[in-house]
This record gives structure tokens, C-alpha cells and sequence, in this order.
């Protein structure tokens, strides 16, 4: 089901659109493959789980919350779709290890690692307090940070190539009331352009996806005059969906991609050559 905010609305795609939703991709492009996708239980990993399970992967769906994650896998199972279930603190990397562990002792490989799970709260950046600062880049920088390392330590253990698509925001045009992410999520890319280039010699590609404004159960912490003025904030005046990710995730993380690396996509409307998104809402002083 998709989740719903405090008046009741619905927001994202729920399990049975994503079971049916059409796609560009062919059947059984990823057969036999195993992807990662940490925050799979979330709006757009869920969408992505849902992607690569259905285009014939083995899907291992990563978070903290087991319960929403064994709900997730029986939904795919029940298409008879091939996915599983491991807990990770992204936090920890003695546990994120751990967990790169369990993937290759049950699978004996890992081909795709696509970084979804995050997390921030909107707020003006004067009023962060040092929990709330360190909470957010803790998880969306160095969180991200750790699962790369440790996927790339595998691969070149392995000594075998792989893909990970690293899920950031856009950067280049006014986000507001989340400083924090926005922070956290540059250091991601610049360190994604960084290690493109460190991990091209043992064919590990790395690449960031950036959404716009993309309707997903996040959006249920934002007030419902924040999300209104969302689908205005790009030119194309409408919310993208959790789809529009998980198919550029398959792009860059398989074989369309396999000449790609370092590179940052935008999945916008537009809105980093238009608007701006103030998720606490616009202040007075800048309406017009």
C-alpha cells in the first residue's frame, strides 16, 4: 500500500501498480544477477526493488526495519518474483560488512548495488540542533559511504566488476529546509566522481541519481502547503513518481550503462534550470 499523511492522503505507488507498471526494459535482462537495494522497503528503492526483481534479478532487499522488509519480499515472492531479506545498519560498518558477508555467502556474487536508504527531516538550517545535523549526514553520507566500500571490497576481492547507483538530491538549484541533506548528499557525489575513477581499474562503476520532485511516502513529513507548490518547481508542472527512478537506476546499474561511470543524472521535470523547493514552506519574504 502506499503510505499516507496525516490528512489521509495517499502517497506513492503502492505493491500492486509497481507489480504491473509498464516498462522500457525486456524481460529477463538481469537473469541470474543479484542486486542491493538498501531503503528497498522505502518509496523509491521499493520502486526499484520492484524493477530489477520483475527484469529477472534476485533482489536483496537491505534496511533497519525487518518487518517492512519481510512484507516487501512475500509481495514479491508472491509474483513469483526472486527476492530475500537482510537486516543493515548502514550506521555501523562493522555491521555493513557483515551484512556483504550474508549476500556473497548466500548468492556467491553481487552485481548491482543501488544506495537508497536515507533519511532527513525539513527544518530551517539555523534551528538544526547537533543530534539532528549529525543524524542525517551520519546516515546519507557516511552510511552510503560505508555500503560502497564494503561492496567494493568484495568486488575487487572477487576480483570481479560491479555497478552501484548512489540515490542523492539535485544540488543545483534552491532546496530548501534541508540543508542538511543537501550537505550530506554533495559530499556523495563529489565522493562517487572521486572513487569512478580510484575503482575504474577493478571495473566498479559509480554513479549518482538526483529526483526532483518525486511523490513517495517521504512526503508525508512535509506540510500540504510545501507539497502543492512541489509540482510548480519545474517546468514540466507536475511530481515525478518513485518509476521514474527505478528505471533510470537499471539504466546505469546494467548493461545500458556499461560505458558510464562518475556521471550525475537529474531526474527533474527540469527544475534545476527553473525553480526552487522550500520543503518548509515558502517564507513571505520571497513571495511575489
Amino acid at each position: 500500500m502506499a503510505d499516507t499523511g496525516p490528512e489521509g492522503e495517499s502517497f506513492g505507488l503502492d505493491d500492486a501498480t509497481l507489480a504491473v507498471k509498464p516498462t522500457v526494459y525486456a524481460p529477463g535482462a538481469f537473469d541470474g544477477q543479484v542486486v542491493v537495494v538498501s531503503g528497498g522497503a522505502g518509496g523509491i528503492g521499493r520502486a526499484a526493488a520492484w524493477l530489477f526483481a520483475r527484469l529477472g534479478a534476485h533482489v536483496v532487499i537491505a534496511g533497519r526495519n525487518e518487518a517492512k522488509i519481510d512484507l516487501l519480499v512475500a509481495a514479491l515472492r508472491e509474483r513469483g518474483l526472486k527476492a530475500s531479506g537482510l537486516p543493515v545498519d548502514i550506521r555501523d560498518p562493522e555491521n555493513v560488512a557483515a551484512f556483504f558477508d550474508r549476500v556473497w555467502g548466500q548468492h556467491g556474487r553481487l552485481d548491482t548495488l543501488i544506495n537508497s536508504a536515507g533519511g532527513q527531516f525539513p527544518q530551517p538550517a539555523i534551528d538544526f540542533s547537533v543530534k539532528g545535523w549529525n543524524a542525517v549526514v551520519n546516515t546519507n553520507l557516511n552510511g552510503t559511504w560505508f555500503m560502497m566500500q564494503a561492496a567494493a571490497r568484495k568486488w575487487r576481492d572477487a576480483g570481479k566488476p560491479g555497478s552501484i547507483v548512489n540515490i542523492v538530491v539535485v544540488t543545483t538549484h534552491g532546496l530548501y529546509g534541508v540543508a542538511h541533506t543537501v550537505a550530506a548528499r554533495a559530499g556523495v557525489i563529489g565522493l562517487s566522481r572521486s572513487v569512478a575513477v580510484e575503482w575504474a581499474p577493478l571495473g566498479i562503476r559509480v554513479n549518482c541519481i538526483a529526483p526532483g520532485a518525486i511523490e513517495t511516502d517521504g512526503w508525508k513529513v512535509y506540510t500540504p502547503e510545501a507539497r502543492a507548490a512541489y509540482p510548480r518547481s519545474n517546468p514540466m508542472m507536475r511530481a515525478g513518481d518513485s518509476w521514474d527512478i527505478a528505471e533510470a537506476c537499471v539504466y546505469f546499474g546494467g548493461p545500458a550503462g556499461s560505458f558510464i561511470t562518475g556521471e550525475l543524472l537529474t531526474v527533474d521535470g527540469g527544475g534545476q534550470l527553473w525553480g526552487e523547493t522550500w520543503t518548509t514552506g515558502k517564507p513571505d519574504y520571497f513571495k511575489v
